[in-house]
């Protein structure tokens, strides 16, 4: 076969690989897993459906979807573009294996709360759902992710808790051990959306919006040193690690969410938090 009709098998090949999705503009980058975090482009004035429900895409064509703990084997990702024509898309969930971490010496009442603590412990789940909820078109997650503490790891996303021989709720965030006082620094641009010095569980309790209802939440802080409604920079200090609400020691626990789903910032921060 001579050269130049190679060269034109081989664009040809190219080209169909690309159609009908590529071709249109559609990429996706990040992790189709459990806890995972997928940033998407595509030609600006498409719509954007992910498991039926439209997402807000950016006016430079930008999305995020994100994957939960137990997200199921396949979730549909439906693209329709300003020429009417339709793409559908089923994304494999890749399923993870996680940990069990077993706690003790945790006072009985942050294990199994009062009936009195429990009115109080509804209204603060309600106040973080609200901070969680919201849904601004800035795209300060597209610098990506630093860790936001230095620190050994001493608990990770999606780890069965036994707490004082307890079997509860998973861990939805990555601890990093720290001494109490030590910099928590913003690990990208945001607004502060929950700036709360003691909530029962989570203690001193800041969270951050990166756009698009991705959000890093922080907890267990001795200081928080920024205010709701604050926009802060990447590398920002905003807050120190403490051991408040339910810790048996000063550590950062760092939790991310798109909405009401949980992410594993593990798989977004660059490198690694150890000193």
């Amino acid at each position: 076969m001579p050269a130049g009709v190679r060269t034109l098998v081989l664009i040809a090949v190219v080209f169909a690989a690309l159609s009908p999705a590529n071709a249109k503009g559609l990429r996706l980058d990040g992790n189709a897993v459990q806890g995972g975090l997928m940033i998407g482009y595509v030609s600006p004035g498409a719509r954007v459906y992910f498991g039926g429900a439209a997402i807000r895409l950016s006016s430079e064509g930008v999305f995020v979807i994100g994957f939960g703990r137990d997200a199921p084997a396949t979730a549909n990702l439906q693209i329709t573009f300003a020429d009417g024509s339709v793409v559908d898309k089923t994304l494999s969930i890749e399923k993870r294996r996680y940990r069990i971490q077993r706690i003790d010496g945790l006072p009985e009442r942050k294990v199994t709360p009062k009936p009195s603590d429990l009115e109080r412990i509804r209204r603060e789940a309600a106040v973080v759902r609200a901070a969680r909820a919201r849904d601004d078109p800035r795209t300060d997650f597209l610098g990506g992710f630093d860790w936001p503490a230095r620190g050994p790891i001493s608990g990770v996303y999606g780890s069965q808790r036994i707490l004082n021989g307890e079997p509860r709720r998973p861990h939805f965030g990555v601890d990093i051990a720290a001494p109490v006082g030590a910099s928590v620094r913003a690990p990208a641009g945001g607004i502060v959306t929950l700036a709360h010095p003691a909530m029962f569980y989570s203690g001193g309790t800041l969270i951050l919006d990166h756009g698009h209802g991705l959000s890093s939440s922080f907890l267990h802080l001795s200081e928080i040193l920024v205010e709701e409604g604050q926009r802060v920079r990447r590398g920002d200090l905003i807050a120190r690690v403490g051991a408040t609400g339910r810790a048996t020691g000063a550590h950062l626990d760092w939790r991310m969410n798109w909405f009401d789903t949980r992410i594993d910032p593990a798989l977004l921060a660059r490198g690694t938090p150890k000193d």
